[in-house]
């Protein structure tokens, strides 16, 4: 029964984290229609020092939280995780304002590192950026708590506070940054820098909007949480000092993981810019590529991703059940069977995202930026893959406690970001910037890919083998593509949307349609995803 409910909760945490991400992918394609590029590098510049920010004052305490109090849940002792929780509250409530203190007054600091030039007549003014840091910072007052008592309820293996509030959260915040840019911009005649401020202030109004849910829930089981901590058995009677030391053990590898691509995109922040200006591009155009790099097309990238990490989300928990059991056998099928389906979904998916970038950019955004969208998402679509491979492999080694692994792995890829940056920047124009984040992911994987053999004594020889194979189907697919797309833009160049959206029609149905075709004859998707989908595993197919 315990099994069932744990399976459950994590399916429908995974079903949440998916809509809530889908939601953030979807919001930017009409919020970029009312702002433009500039809109979205302005909303950029706010919202990823506040990520990073939030990321510090939360320290991964979703998560801990819930781990410690179901380690003393299950010991008798709920008595030690309601005091945590109530002194995590206020610990929350302290955190949080000094982190809001501290980006409102840093927001003038911030924004000559991200633009260089104050008297620029052209892009976001330093008013406008010093404005919309200051707006996304308010959130910072709420989701801090917002956390705790999320991994206060999952701890009870009570997953539906947690995936409830965080989908109503993105619903209220996309939609108040859809109706208020649109109302300042289109009916109000008011600036960029306005509607995008107002936009940013959304990440506040979604906060109350889960905050609610979750008091919601709390009046609804508080009389029940209660008595179960009078009826406590045990009572292990830690100190608070106690108490944090075992749970910034759990959080600080969690928190630290899940800040990757933020913290690459805060070294992008100081950097990207102020180097591309001193070489010789306007402002103007830095924000345009700042944008498209950052935000358009890196949202396209993460769809892939996260349909990737949701198929195979349901294969990592059981991972560390099979190491603390010394289950191998189990463990080895397992962590290739991880593999296996992130190679298989995301190499296509990068492959053809490369390929059909330009029609792909042209329908999601807009055919103004289509040289720059095109250009950036080209180069920029076979990181899915990178990122994909990072977050599975970092939650393998988690799995496995080991994740001071992926600790090392993230930081050893920051540094070659930090030190490659600018020196790519230099040498290749907007792209370094690009050609750094894949050098230090590429950094990151290999370790993790390391430990995970080091410590789980994984093989890689057939992962290597289905890999070569995988590469070899998505370069057919690309073929072919390649080649429906240059007679379809013969008939329908890229001069609108509907023109775009035509092609991408055509070609990503039939590239989906020859890869999954050339997979099922040579029985590889069978032997991949025929667990998942029995009618693709041919009965005549060779055994693994």
């Amino acid at each position: 029964m315990a099994d069932s409910k744990l399976i459950r909760g994590t399916m429908l945490l995974s079903g949440a984290a998916l809509a809530s991400r889908i939601l953030g992918l979807v919001y930017i394609f009409p919020f970029t229609a009312i702002v433009g590029q500039t809109g979205v590098a302005l909303y950029q510049y706010g919202y990823i020092p506040y990520t990073v920010l939030l990321s510090l004052a939360t320290l991964g305490v979703p998560l801990a939280v819930s781990k410690f109090v179901s380690k003393y849940n299950a010991l008798g002792d709920y008595r030690t995780g309601y005091r945590l929780f109530k002194s995590g509250l206020v610990f929350m409530a302290i955190s949080g304002l000094l982190a809001f203190f501290l980006l409102f007054f840093l927001a003038p600091v911030i924004a000559p590192i991200v633009v260089s030039d104050p008297t620029a007549t052209e892009g976001n003014s330093f008013e406008d950026i010093v404005f919309t840091i200051r707006m996304v910072s308010v959130a910072l007052l709420i989701v801090p708590l917002m956390s705790v008592v999320r991994g206060y309820f999952q701890g009870f293996q009570s997953m539906g506070p947690t995936a409830v509030s965080q989908v109503v959260e993105q619903i209220v915040r996309v939609l108040f940054i859809l109706a208020m840019t649109f109302s300042i911009v289109q009916l109000m005649n008011g600036s960029n820098g306005l509607a995008v401020g107002f936009a940013t202030f959304g990440a506040f109004v979604g906060a109350l909007g889960g905050l609610g849910v979750l008091l919601y829930y709390w009046v609804k089981r508080k009389d029940n949480i209660l008595a179960e901590v009078e009826k406590s058995k045990v009572d292990h009677q830690l100190s608070l000092r106690e108490m944090y030391k075992e749970l910034i053990a759990y959080a600080l590898p969690l928190s630290f993981v899940g800040l990757a691509i933020p913290l690459y995109q805060l070294i992008d922040s100081a950097t990207f810019n102020r180097t591309l200006q001193a070489i010789g591009y306007s402002q103007l155009e830095v924000e345009t590529y700042f944008a498209v790099f950052t935000s358009t097309a890196h949202k396209i990238v993460l769809i892939p991703m996260a349909l990737a990490t949701a198929l195979s989300i349901t294969l990592v928990p059981t991972i560390t059940k099979s190491f603390t059991n010394q289950d191998h056998s189990l463990l080895q099928r397992q962590i290739t069977q991880t593999y296996q389906v992130i190679l298989f979904l995301t190499v296509p998916a990068a492959v053809g995202l490369a390929v059909l970038a330009y029609p792909v950019f042209g329908t999601l955004y807009s055919i103004e930026d289509l040289e720059i969208g095109g250009y950036m998402l080209r180069y920029y679509a076979g990181i899915t893959l990178f990122f994909s491979l990072f977050a599975v492999t970092a939650a393998i080694l988690q799995g496995m406690n080991k994740q001071k692994y992926a600790v090392i792995a993230l930081a050893a890829g920051l540094v070659i970001k930090l030190v490659t940056n600018i020196s790519f920047l230099k040498a290749f124009g907007p792209l370094g910037g690009v050609w750094a984040t894949y050098a230090g992911h590429l950094v990151s994987i290999a370790v993790t890919v390391w430990a995970i053999g080091k410590f789980a004594h994984f093989r890689y020889t057939l992962i290597i083998k289905r890999a070569i194979l995988i590469a070899l189907f998505a370069a057919v697919m690309a073929i072919g593509i390649s080649i429906i797309n240059v007679g379809m833009q013969s008939w329908f160049p890229l001069t609108s949307r509907g023109n775009a959206l035509a092609i991408v029609l055509v070609t990503v149905s039939s590239g989906a349609v020859l890869y999954l075709y050339i997979s099922y004859r040579s029985h590889l998707a069978g032997k991949i995803l025929g667990d998942r989908f029995r009618f693709l595993k041919k009965t005549n197919s060779p055994s693994n």
